[in-house]
């Protein structure tokens, strides 16, 4: 007979396919395929550093068994399977320790979401986040608002500004959390389609103050293959909708990524494309407070103004809420410049920033930007006599450094 175990698992009720997970895991346990993100047990060595990233609580599950769940039986499954009765860690037998099982589990947990591994913590002044109040199984249901488009119609990447009314259902959210967008319908396997995470773009009193609606930045999402042009099926779904459109949202998620109350705070916002919705969002909420007191530097990168969501509206808030730092990749009549680049050449600024510790930094945006920022971060640094590895870690400690990119 087997010696039971304790074996880590992924809900594919709550999973909204994130990759999250698969990209925390240091030791390449997570995988997936079409249908859901699993962890290979034997890999996994419980080292806890994909716990607290996850944006849904998907990934707080661990059983124990007699054998392991294999892949191939992980990959199939639309739901946990019931936990099987009378197994215990114990030598001592069947049915023993339990209890002592269940308090391990919630202390595993208590430490992972606590920031064991070295993940972000929430800044110290911000409000307490609700998460997961809405599931797939019991979604809140919403009526779409509004719907346009932010950039040019000549330009090839279609971006919305979506505003869901939530009517009377309470839905509350901070800057820098995200919503779960269900959208109707099957796949080709006859399957119903995942969940997709968007980042909230209003601030918390709403898109309109004190109303109980919120907004979205979305891309559609174009793929072109073998002359074939594939589009995504939430974002489209999204991006088509028309005034009045019932829609079923998940969440709110999201508990570190979150903005400081503290009016003098300081901060540092460096984005690209749709990663400008959770800084939308801060910066709104500042002028609404009319906070003047803490610097916001903004850091937006496009491949033409054309392209850059809100760049009319940006252009019109004043310098005293908000430095605006646009670069553009495409303008005809000058080099290439990407948000790293200019970073660069205000190094001095950023670093001098830095050493307060009311500065708060935000990378949100595509994943292929991260490392460009990153290495700006460690150059500037080091040309101020400073370590950012060293630095960085601080801030993420306190609350003061977060990073999402997709």
């Amino acid at each position: 007979m087997s010696t039971p175990l304790r074996q880590h698992l992924i809900d594919p009720e709550i999973c909204i396919r994130c990759n999250t997970c698969e990209e925390t895991c240091p030791i390449d346990a997570v995988t997936h395929n079409e249908d859901n993100y699993v962890v290979d047990a034997s890999i996994c060595n419980a080292c806890l550093d994909c716990i607290a990233p996850c944006p849904t609580g998907a990934i707080d599950n661990w059983r124990i068994v007699r054998e392991a769940y294999s892949l191939e039986e992980q990959f199939s499954w639309d739901e946990l399977p019931e936990e099987e009765e009378g197994i215990s860690l114990d030598e001592g037998g069947e049915g023993a320790g339990d209890e002592a099982k269940e308090d391990e589990v919630t202390q595993m947990l208590a430490e992972a979401h606590a920031g064991a591994g070295g993940q972000s913590h929430a800044p110290a002044s911000a409000s307490q986040a609700y998460v997961n109040l809405y599931t797939r199984a019991a979604p809140a249901k919403a009526k779409v608002a509004g719907n346009f488009r932010l950039t040019d119609k000549e330009s090839e990447s279609d971006i919305r500004h979506i505003v869901l009314d939530f009517g009377t259902q309470s839905f509350p959210v901070l800057e820098g959390q995200s919503i779960g967008i269900i959208p109707p319908g099957t796949d080709a396997r006859g399957k119903p389609h995942h969940v997709r995470l968007y980042s909230v773009a209003s601030p918390r009193d709403g898109e309109r103050p004190n109303h109980n609606n919120l907004s979205l930045t979305v891309k559609r999402e174009v793929t072109l293959a073998d002359g074939e042009r594939y589009e995504g099926v939430a974002s489209s779904y999204l991006c088509d909708l028309e005034k009045g459109a019932d829609v079923e949202v998940t969440g709110p998620f999201g508990n570190s990524f979150l903005m400081p109350n503290d009016p003098a705070a300081t901060l540092i916002m460096v984005c690209t494309g749709t990663g400008s919705a959770p800084f939308r969002a801060m910066t709104e909420r500042r002028r609404r407070r009319s906070e003047t007191q803490g610097t916001l530097l903004l850091y937006f990168g496009a491949r033409t103004p054309g392209e850059l969501p809100y760049f009319g509206p940006l252009m019109k808030l004043p310098e005293r809420l908000i430095q605006k730092e646009l670069c553009f990749s495409r303008l005809a009549d000058k080099p290439k410049e990407y948000v790293q680049d200019r970073m660069r050449k205000q190094g001095a600024e950023i670093a001098g920033l830095l050493k307060s510790d009311k500065t708060h930094l935000y990378v949100c945006g595509l994943k292929g930007m991260e490392t460009g920022v990153t290495e700006a971060l460690k150059d500037l640094c080091r040309e101020a006599g400073m370590d950012w590895s060293s630095l960085s870690a601080e801030m993420r400690e306190t609350g003061r450094f977060h990073v999402e990119t997709y």
